[in-house]
């Protein structure tokens, strides 16, 4: 199961501010009409309910947001960069990676549709527009849009589940999952057969129950044995656990 990941996010720088000059027919000096530059496109990380790990991320290792366009004459602004959508599972944290290897945590993901900025785009240019006055009738500058954010992230997936269905290899976990859920999960008569966490729903009459069955656990699993501790952390957000 893919359940963490490192990805680097930028996002879109602004587009700069334009030095133009109106000219008409009518109008041979009509003065300033830079338009500003466009904002850059943000980095939005996005809950998705059908998504269970980060195996759609297989192989990106950057998500680049759009860069804002420069402003035109006419006091015409550029067009803002688009946002880019992180999709990921529901459950999801996402901590900030610095220079120095440490994690700060940035957001967590808990609902369907949630959408939390983690990247912001670059700030627009300013025409020159902006900069006439009665001394200074022909400002020959303009301000240039800002870098858009560029940071590196680490994701993690914590499942949501109403029950958690815990204890040793073998004692029934899956079978008990796949009896009262639709979930597939294997079975074997052997030991880890369930080798990452699996999530089955469970229909009620007034509802439903999600339920996440944990690989088994056995003695010393702290210092490495079996499976270890590798996906144990699942078991924080269920609301019950099932030994």
């Amino acid at each position: 199961m893919e359940d963490t990941k490192t990805i680097t996010l930028i996002a879109g720088a602004g587009g700069n501010g334009s030095v133009s000059f109106l000219r008409e027919k009518f109008r041979p000096n009509g003065g300033p009409d830079g338009g500003d530059g466009g904002d850059g496109g943000s980095v939005v990380l996005r809950g998705r309910q059908n998504l269970r790990s980060l195996t759609h991320l297989d192989g990106v290792s950057k998500i680049i947001a759009e860069d804002g366009l420069p402003g035109k004459g006419k006091q015409r602004t550029g067009r803002k960069g688009k946002n880019v959508y992180l999709d990921v599972p529901l459950g999801t944290i996402a901590w900030s990676l610095t220079t120095e290897g440490e994690r700060e945590r940035l957001a967590e993901v808990l609902e369907e549709g949630e959408k939390i900025l983690i990247a912001y785009g670059g700030q627009g240019g300013v025409g020159n527009v902006h900069f006439a006055s009665s001394i200074n009738q022909e400002p020959l500058f303009a301000y240039g849009g800002t870098p858009g954010e560029q940071r590196e992230i680490y994701l993690e997936i914590k499942l949501l589940a109403d029950v958690g269905l815990v204890g040793l290899p073998n004692a029934g976990k899956s079978s008990l999952l796949n009896r009262v859920t639709r979930a597939n999960s294997k079975i074997g008569a052997y030991p880890f057969t369930t080798i990452e966490p699996i999530l089955g729903v469970m229909k009620l009459p007034g509802g439903s129950l999600v339920l996440l069955d944990i690989p088994g656990l056995i003695e010393n699993a702290h210092l490495g044995k079996g499976l270890g501790l590798e996906f144990l952390r699942h078991c924080e957000r269920s609301a019950i656990l099932l030994h």
